[in-house]
């Protein structure tokens, strides 16, 4: 019996120890612990997906509201600085030979112009420019500089639809920016010369101006209304232009600027936004004495009266492109200035371009120039344009040796 009775108490001793034993080898089991590691991986899983619920349903909620948390909206930057300078040969260097250089548009300097755009909404759109062009401003010293960087126009762009569009420019506006048939941003296209930018009557300026635009399939037609400041006499003019794509890759345009009578006086400074109307007799007839009245004007403003031109542009390939233009004057319609353009603005190692134009004008003497120039590429979005100009202007005439230079972002 006691040898029965110590094999129990071995027996009870051994199993006590087995169950000592096995809860502290369960922990280093390893299928133990990945079940244990599942538990709380799957416990930090749930906690994710609830957040993830919350935050779907917040932007659930806001997306069928009206205003977006997140509206998606980016900012555009454009800019350009062109450098321009030339070598004038001249049989006498006078102001004949000057006045025949400035008619050909021949401007040297520094031009520089940098234009932020920022969509707003779907397909509207609002931007400001800076820009320092190369007007000479003399300094106290002496010395003679450009102007300095300024902001120099603020607009805004509504896209209703599709075929339907308004801009409205509160001040800086040029005609040119009402133009719908060419972006003034290829500077690939610019020639030595104002030749190549299109019409004069696009480079005026036009102030405040408001516009609109209907498109269809083949036809384009704007047209706009600005107030603007001339020789300090503000007056009103309607811009009106028609765009219309002709087979063989055609393009005729057909503009027209019409100024309006005189709202204020030069002795009178109105600002920009101020547009005086009134149900009086006009302010020349207003301000005229019985004594000017019987004796005839000897000058007549022919700026007020405007002008109509004709464009015609073709694009003979992708880089190839051949476009004219004509231009009367409202005042002298036998006044006549027109320009043909051909240039090839590839963008490989170089490209080339020429043009060539003038004033015709019955009874005084003409204006005629011609000019070509190469392109290089040297880096992306840097150009350099080394070219040669001619220029009959009356009795005068002028060779030029002209370079310029475009980089832009």
């Amino acid at each position: 019996m006691d040898s029965i009775a110590l094999a129990v108490e071995k027996l009870k001793g051994f199993a006590q120890d087995l169950v000592k034993v096995r809860p502290s080898s369960s922990g280093r089991n390893p299928i133990e612990i990945l079940k244990r590691l599942q538990r709380e991986s799957f416990s930090s899983l749930m906690k994710l997906r609830d957040r993830q619920d919350k935050v779907e349903r917040l932007l659930s909620f806001y997306k069928t509201s009206k205003d977006d948390p997140f509206p998606e909206s980016r900012t555009l930057l454009r800019g350009e600085v062109d450098l321009l300078g030339a070598v004038l040969f001249m049989s006498k260097v006078d102001e004949e030979h000057w006045d025949g250089v400035g008619r050909a548009g021949i401007g040297t300097g520094v031009d520089s112009r940098f234009r932020f755009e920022t969509t707003v909404g779907d397909k509207d759109s609002v931007g400001i420019e800076f820009a320092a062009d190369r007007k000479r401003v003399a300094s106290n010293d002496g010395d003679v500089h450009g102007t300095p960087l300024s902001l120099s126009k603020l607009f805004y762009k509504a896209n209703a639809t599709n075929w339907f569009s308004a801009i409205a420019i509160p001040f800086g506006a040029q005609v040119k920016d009402l133009d719908v048939a060419s972006d003034f941003y290829l500077q690939d296209e610019k020639g030595l010369s104002d030749l190549s930018l299109g019409p004069p009557l696009l480079h005026q300026q036009t102030g405040s101006a408001i516009g609109v635009t209907m498109r269809m399939p083949n036809i384009i037609a704007s047209l706009a209304q600005s107030v603007s400041g001339i020789r300090n006499d503000h007056c009103l003019s309607t811009f009106g232009q028609v765009v219309c794509q002709l087979p063989l890759g055609l393009k005729l345009s057909l503009l027209g600027l019409h100024r309006g009578p005189k709202l204020a006086g030069s002795n009178i400074r109105l600002g920009a936004f101020a547009i005086p109307v009134g149900f009086s007799r006009p302010l020349e007839d207003a301000y005229t004495t019985d004594d000017e009245s019987s004796s005839p004007s000897l000058t007549t403003n022919t700026l007020e009266l405007g002008s109509i031109a004709l464009k015609l542009e073709s694009e003979l390939d992708e880089n190839k492109r051949l476009s004219g233009w004509i231009e009367m004057k409202q005042a002298n319609p036998e006044h006549l200035e027109w320009a043909v353009n051909f240039s090839n603005t590839s963008e490989d190692v170089y490209g080339w371009g020429m043009s060539l134009g003038g004033v015709e004008s019955p009874g005084n003497c003409c204006h005629f120039q011609i000019e070509s120039y190469v392109k290089f590429n040297p880096f992306k979005r840097f150009s350099l344009k080394p070219g040669v100009a001619y220029i009959v202007d009356e009795n005068c005439q002028t060779m030029a040796i002209v370079l310029r230079s475009n980089w832009s972002l």
